[in-house]
């Protein structure tokens, strides 16, 4: 059965905003590695649309940079699911619009064979968190304090204990934590 992991890049106060992060080569080597060995990329649609607006146009015209090159055409090969109750057509190469309940959708994908499911935006990855259907969180911590913005897990009003099973520091001093839910 395939794992559904939460990834996603925060501040140290648990702010997701890309904006202040700090996305250096060895980050995107690291992303473009867990895009490579995934077999879905769950988005909503705020998330989506951010992403398409830029990732595409990298893979038509490479910035010579390979790191975020690599990254781009990773994240333009995998199979991306986006939810949405708004958009009528997703335009993203192996994009799949779900209008569908999103616990029967994941649970689907998740009893199929094949790759892990990763999910990469806030709102899902809270979604999926009250689902009780993540099963493992990939958080990239960095060494910044934004002050302001979406915190990830803001529509959490349950507590959930995670377990640190490991841990995997870069250069520029963010870390990636990795955590399983503690089921009781």
């Amino acid at each position: 059965m395939r794992k559904v992991i939460a990834v996603m890049n925060i501040t140290i106060d648990g702010v997701c905003d890309h904006t202040v992060m700090l996305a250096d080569e060895e980050l995107h080597d690291h992303y473009t590695k867990g895009l490579n060995e995934a077999g879905y990329l769950v988005y909503g649609r705020v998330t989506y649309q951010m992403m398409e607006g830029y990732w595409p146009t990298l893979v038509k015209k490479p910035t010579g940079d390979p790191s975020m090159d690599d990254f781009a055409v990773a994240i333009d090969n995998i199979q991306k699911v986006v939810f949405s109750h708004t958009l009528d057509q997703v335009s993203w190469k192996n994009s799949t619009l779900a209008k569908g309940d999103l616990k029967e959708t994941i649970l689907h994908l998740k009893a199929e064979p094949g790759r892990d499911i990763l999910v990469g935006s806030p709102g899902m990855i809270s979604a999926l968190t009250r689902l009780n259907l993540i099963d493992e969180y990939q958080l990239c911590v960095h060494p910044v304090i934004a002050g302001k913005g979406l915190q990830l897990f803001k529509d959490i009003n349950q507590k959930k204990v995670l377990k640190l099973v490991k841990s995997k520091p870069f250069r520029s001093g963010a870390t990636v934590h990795y955590y399983v839910p503690v089921r009781e």
